[in-house]
C-alpha cells in the first residue's frame, strides 16, 4: 500500500518506555491484540484463553483518560525504524480518512495516540508486554506496540507484508472509533448485564473493528498495490480463534470464541474493503456476521 510519508503535525505519538524507541529493525518497507496469541502459544507456551481475557480486560478498562507523559518528537520515534515508520504512515492515513466521517456524523473526534514501547510499559490500563501484541487501551486513547512483534507475525504465522502489518494498526483504531462512537461503553454494559452473552458480544465488537480497519483500505484503494488484498486475508484467517485454537492443539469450542472465526475475520475485512462504507460495519454488532 502506497501509504505519504507522515505529516508530524497530524500525529500523536510517545514513547512508552521500556528501551524508549520502537524495537525491532524491520526489513525494507514492503490490524485486541491482533495476532498475538498464536505467538504467545507458539513461542511464548502461553495458553491462548489466557491471553485472550487479559487482552480484553484491558481494552475494557475504564474510560477515564490519563494525562501522558511527554516524550520523544514524532519525526525521531517514527524513524526509529522501518515499521516505526509504516506505522507513523498509516496512522496519519488513518487520522485523515476518519476525522472528515466524524465531522459529518456531528460526532467529536480525537486522534488516538501511538504509543511504541519495547519490551513492557504503564498504559492507563494497567501493565503491558510485548508478548500481548498489538492493543488499545480505551483509559488513554492509545494504540500501543513493540514493533519487533511484526517479525514474529511473520515468522510464526506467515503473515508478512506491508498491508497485513497496516491491518494490525488499522484494526487497534477500529477499537478508538468504538470508543468515541459510544460502541465500546455499550457492549461492555451489555456483557455486564447479560453475561452468558459477554464472548458473543465481544466477538462483534472485534469483527466491527475488522471492518472498519477494511473501510480505511476501501476508502483509499487508489493506493492499494497488487498483493494487499491476499496479505490482509492471510492475516485476518491466521488469527482466528478457530484457527488459534487448533494451532494451539486445544478443540474448537465456538462457545469461547472472542474474536470470530477464521471465517468471519476475513468476511468483517472483505466487507469494510469492498464497501468502503462504515455503516455497514454498524450491522456486525446489530446482528452479528
Amino acid at each position: 500500500m502506497r501509504l505519504d510519508r507522515f505529516n508530524p503535525g497530524n500525529i500523536r505519538v510517545r514513547s512508552g518506555g521500556g528501551g524508549g524507541f520502537p524495537g525491532g529493525g524491520g526489513g525494507k518497507i514492503g490490524c485486541g491484540g491482533l495476532v498475538v496469541v498464536i505467538v504467545g502459544a507458539l513461542v511464548f507456551g502461553v495458553d491462548p484463553a489466557q491471553m485472550l481475557g487479559t487482552m480484553d480486560q484491558l481494552q475494557q478498562a475504564g474510560p477515564s483518560r490519563q494525562e501522558a507523559p511527554s516524550g520523544s518528537g514524532a519525526e525521531e520515534l517514527c524513524t526509529a525504524n522501518d515499521y516505526a515508520l509504516e506505522a507513523c504512515n498509516a496512522l496519519d492515513s488513518l487520522n485523515r480518512t476518519w476525522q472528515p466521517l466524524f465531522q459529518q456524523a456531528g460526532i467529536p473526534f480525537e486522534q488516538p495516540e501511538l504509543v511504541f514501547y519495547r519490551g513492557g510499559t504503564a498504559s492507563g490500563c494497567g501493565a503491558a508486554s510485548s508478548a500481548m501484541g498489538p492493543f488499545y487501551c480505551p483509559a488513554d486513547e492509545g494504540i500501543y506496540i513493540d514493533t519487533s512483534f511484526y517479525d514474529q507475525m511473520a515468522q510464526e504465522m506467515g503473515a508478512g507484508g506491508d498491508f497485513a502489518r497496516y491491518y494490525v494498526i488499522a484494526h487497534e483504531y477500529g477499537h478508538h472509533i468504538q470508543q468515541l462512537t459510544g460502541v465500546a461503553s455499550q457492549i461492555r454494559s451489555a456483557q455486564q448485564s447479560n453475561p452468558p452473552q459477554a464472548n458473543q458480544l465481544q466477538v462483534r465488537m472485534e469483527l466491527q473493528a475488522d471492518c472498519y480497519a477494511g473501510v480505511w483500505a476501501g476508502r483509499n484503494r487508489d493506493l492499494i498495490e497488487p498483493g494487499d488484498f491476499e496479505e490482509g486475508m492471510t492475516a485476518a484467517n491466521a488469527i482466528g480463534d478457530d484457527t488459534l485454537m487448533r494451532s494451539a492443539g486445544r478443540a474448537v469450542v465456538p462457545e469461547n470464541f472472542t474474536h470470530g472465526s477464521s471465517e468471519q475475520r476475513m468476511q468483517a475485512l472483505r466487507l469494510g474493503m469492498q464497501s468502503g462504507d462504515d455503516t455497514q460495519c454498524d450491522r456486525i454488532v446489530e446482528r452479528g456476521l
